[in-house]
């Protein structure tokens, strides 16, 4: 059985050395409420409520699930005190306004406290994260009696939140939703339908649930074009803020599931419930990206989770487990070496290490982004950091999703049998971890966004920002091998769209054919800077003189691994795209 430990070392290093977080925190607004000292303060105690807390309760939330009873949702042991927990200190108002009850600090705190939650806890965690999302939401677009009216009660923990988009009949497809919303003489609008895969879509926790629901007016056009945005109490609420009676809304039933079994995934039907428009009438898929790109970093921090909880647990597993002799002996006194020592272990090893720490610094890098756009008063840079997400959010999503698929199956394989059963917690990180790759668009459509609304949509100034963003740091260390890769790395992206862009002139399949190698392509290629900055600074940190030897040399070795046996993996992919779209389309649809 392993524990969860934050890696709070690692992360002060992607924050402070790396993206020099103290510098950023100090230019934004209230700043001085985000004190290095500070910081520490709340990653200490983050650290211990995730460790001691919830971590405990992951394999407990998967072996008992969520029970479903005459349409009410139980969630398992401890659960629901640990959530009282987290509400009494504090956590679920990090991030908030103080006019709304909250403490203000930066989103990109509230971020790496979310990385320790996930880590611990991927399913308890999401019922804290979607009112997070869902209060975004309301504060970005509602009127501001439906923001008094909802807001401080989800902030203070008494309500939380869900969003609601997917149908029976309309998947990613949303165009094809079905949910009608008739005016009322009062105002409200009369709310009908059927949505399911409702993550925290009920439970025990709460008094009240508030859902953002997507659905279409009387006279709406067909498609996206009609489709807008409402928020639908479980329990109305009254004008004085009170709870009124109940809403016709009902949890139909919970899903059966592969993994995040301690999440109650709902049908959630709405039989007439009263809701409130937010937003301008059928433009609610445009309001509701507020919560969707929110979301789409939180699961890429999510797929992250699982590649760091995989790799503590492989890391202390092979320290330990003794099995055959190493081509050099090891431990010549026992009856053979820990596995640790062995190539292939380490390949697999290496390979989770890579993505949970340069993984950790696309996200932070990410959440630096969202600061900016937050709360950056130059209209400039503001859209400087805009750009970059447009570019960066499918990039996190898609690729540390499917990154973290591959890590925790070499987590399984580092263990043997003991990683297929579930007493070492590895088969629940690749069962948790696998929904990640769906969740907010299908890595398929993060594949298709990127490439071709993103970077073909602009003729490649999308992805200006951010090439200036590394090319600036290859030119200024131009004598690192790691620059020198990783600048050959982003030129041979850049021409590997304008090859792209060719192809798909003369074959519009070919977009189709190519996104989702592109965004694996585009993964490795953004992920070289990270560690290629990584490796500069441990060998200043080195010829400074630090007594912390091992951690940075650790840094520079695992670079040296990233850019010798990870990197290479866009040749294939290059190649891939480059053989066109026939090889997948000529055939037959019926000849499958």
């Amino acid at each position: 059985m392993s524990e969860y430990r934050a890696p709070l070392r690692d992360m002060r290093f992607a924050m402070d050395e790396i993206l020099d977080y103290p510098s950023h925190y100090a230019s934004l607004p209230n700043g001085e409420e985000s004190s290095p000292e500070m910081v520490d303060a709340i990653m200490d105690e983050a650290a211990k409520f995730a460790e001691s807390v919830i971590a405990p309760l992951n394999s407990v939330g998967d072996e008992e699930g969520c029970q479903w009873n005459d349409g009410k949702v139980t969630t398992p042991t401890g659960f629901k005190d640990a959530y009282q927990q987290f509400v009494d200190n504090g956590w679920g108002g990090l991030l908030q306004k103080p006019e709304w009850g909250g403490q203000g600090l930066p989103i990109s705190l509230n971020s790496i406290v979310y990385e320790m939650l996930s880590t611990a806890n991927h399913a308890w965690s999401m019922y804290a994260s979607l009112s997070w999302g869902a209060i975004s939401t309301i504060e970005a677009h509602a009127s501001e009696a439906l923001q008094q009216l909802y807001i401080p009660n989800m902030v203070a923990g008494a309500w939380s939140g869900t969003m609601c988009l997917t149908e029976a009949n309309s998947g990613s497809d949303l165009g094809l939703l079905k949910t009608k919303a008739s005016p009322n003489e009062d105002g409200t609008y009369s709310i009908s339908g059927s949505k399911i895969f409702i993550s925290s879509g009920d439970h025990d926790f709460t008094e009240n649930i508030i859902h953002i629901v997507l659905a279409r007016l009387p006279d709406a056009p067909e498609g996206v074009r009609g489709i807008s945005l409402f928020v639908v109490p479980k329990v109305q609420v009254n004008a004085d803020g009170s709870l009124g009676e109940g809403n016709n809304v009902s949890c139909g039933s919970i899903e059966h599931k592969m993994g995040i079994n301690g999440n109650a995934t709902c049908v959630i039907n709405f039989d007439g419930a009263k809701g409130h428009l937010i937003a301008q009438p059928h433009k609610g898929l445009r309001a509701m990206f507020t919560f969707i790109n929110e979301s789409r970093l939180g699961v890429a921090q999510q797929g992250h989770a699982h590649i760091e909880g995989s790799y503590q647990t492989a890391v202390a597993y092979s320290r330990d487990r003794l099995q055959m002799r190493a081509p050099v002996p090891q431990n010549p006194e026992k009856p053979a070496d820990p596995i640790i020592v062995h190539a292939d272990v380490r390949r697999m090893l290496f390979a989770q290490k890579v993505f949970a720490e340069g993984g950790r610094l696309l996200n932070y890098y990410c959440a630096q982004l969202v600061d900016i756009v937050h709360a950056n008063q130059d209209a400039a840079v503001v859209e400087n950091a805009e750009t970059q997400l447009a570019l960066l959010i499918p990039v996190a999503k898609g690729f540390l999703t499917e990154a973290s698929l591959e890590a925790t199956s070499n987590g399984i394989q580092v263990l043997g049998g003991h990683g297929y059963i579930s007493e070492w917690g590895q088969e629940q990180h690749y069962r948790d971890a696998r929904i990640t790759a769906i969740y907010e668009g299908t890595n398929g459509i993060q594949g298709l966004d990127l490439l071709g609304r993103k970077m073909l949509g602009s003729g490649g100034k999308v992805m200006v920002p951010f090439m200036q963003e590394v090319l600036g740091f290859c030119q200024a260390n131009s004598t690192s091998v790691y620059a020198q890769a990783t600048e050959k790395a982003f030129n041979n992206w850049v021409a590997l769209v304008g090859k792209l862009g060719a192809m798909a002139a003369k074959d519009p399949n070919e977009v189709n054919a190519a996104a989702y190698d592109h965004l694996m392509f585009a993964g490795y290629t953004v992920l070289a800077y990270f560690w290629a900055k990584s490796a500069v600074v441990a060998e200043q940190a080195l010829a400074d003189g630090s007594n912390e030897t091992e951690f940075y040399q650790a840094k520079i070795e695992t670079a040296r691994f990233y850019f010798a046996r990870i990197l290479p993996r866009t040749d294939s992919l290059a190649a891939v795209m480059a053989s066109g779209s026939g090889n997948l389309m000529d055939l037959s649809a019926e000849a499958f």
